[in-house]
């Protein structure tokens, strides 16, 4: 205690925080200054060419409201972050429970299953692209002809009904081995002692995965959970890559219309309100599901 105290005092080591000042000083000159500063230009006309700009006070958020492209851009962000949250997080509970087991194969299982999440999002979506090309002799539709299911080829990208869930498809599949990999490291913190003690009980697979393993892995399904949400929410480089929102704007996200609003028709004032009201959407929404998530972890 002694050593500790002289060490605090004066001329002893600085306290831990403030070995993180240099770090938040480059942060706040870097991300916040410019983002506080630049969320200005949603209450003006900016171009974003020259310096001429007029204040409009919440013209553009008016707008927003009224803008059938961005309604349609916000109902396609949540379609997605709902199916990737779900199918993505299931599937990877899945698979993290099928390589949780002693067979010999568990190894490199682990490895192909994992292997798209280091594949770089634009790589992925171009294949896919290919995949799902609407000729009949190629991609999906010939592997489909192959097996005479031929009656199901489709416009995977063209079709507005379809494409959606088609590049939803495309990052569950890349996105699913991550989640496993979290998934995972929650099973290998599960004391096999609990399964024991349960299979002496009686207890089958079902009853122990739902009253022990389900349970403790609570924090794991916290951090897939809000990961996959922020990441559906902000939904960017597949869109773009594969579909450009299109056909039309059936798959336009929030993202994508801000990107198009700014760099396509100049409008960087309007752009700057949709990026605005999708930070503040996507703050509140994690703020709510972290919440109730740690109660979640503090009841298991």
């Amino acid at each position: 205690m002694t050593t500790v105290r002289r060490m605090g005092g004066r001329g002893g080591i600085a306290p831990p925080w403030m070995f993180a000042v240099p770090a938040l000083l480059v942060y706040a000159l870097v991300m916040l200054y410019p983002s506080i500063v630049g969320a200005g230009s949603a209450f003006t006309d900016w171009s974003g060419v020259g310096e001429e700009r007029s204040f409009v006070g919440l013209e553009n958020f008016q707008q927003l409201l009224h803008d059938d492209q961005a309604l349609g851009a916000l109902r396609n962000t949540l379609l997605l972050t709902v199916a990737i949250v779900v199918v993505q997080n299931g599937l990877g509970l899945l698979l993290a429970l099928g390589v949780h087991t002693t067979i010999k194969s568990r190894m490199v299982l682990r490895v192909i299953f994992f292997a798209p999440v280091v594949v770089s999002p634009v790589m992925v979506s171009f294949l896919w692209k290919y995949v799902y090309n609407p000729a009949p002799d190629a991609g999906l539709n010939a592997a489909l002809g192959a097996v005479g299911l031929g009656a199901l080829r489709q416009d995977w990208l063209g079709n507005p009904s379809l494409a959606i869930w088609s590049v939803a498809f495309t990052v569950i599949w890349q996105c699913a081995g991550y989640s496993m990999v979290i998934f995972l490291a929650g099973l290998e913190g599960v004391p096999p002692e609990l399964h024991e003690s349960a299979m002496v009980d009686g207890a089958g697979t079902v009853a122990r995965f739902r009253h022990i393993t389900w349970p403790l892995l609570a924090p794991a399904v916290t951090i897939n959970v809000m990961l996959s949400t922020v990441g559906g929410l902000t939904l960017f480089t597949q869109i773009i890559a594969m579909t450009n929102g299109g056909p039309g704007y059936a798959t336009d996200t929030l993202s994508t219309v801000l990107y198009k609003q700014a760099f396509v028709f100049g409008k960087f004032g309007y752009s700057t309100a949709v990026a605005l009201v999708l930070a503040i959407f996507v703050a509140a929404v994690s703020f709510v599901q972290i919440g109730y998530l740690r109660k979640r972890e503090t009841a298991a």
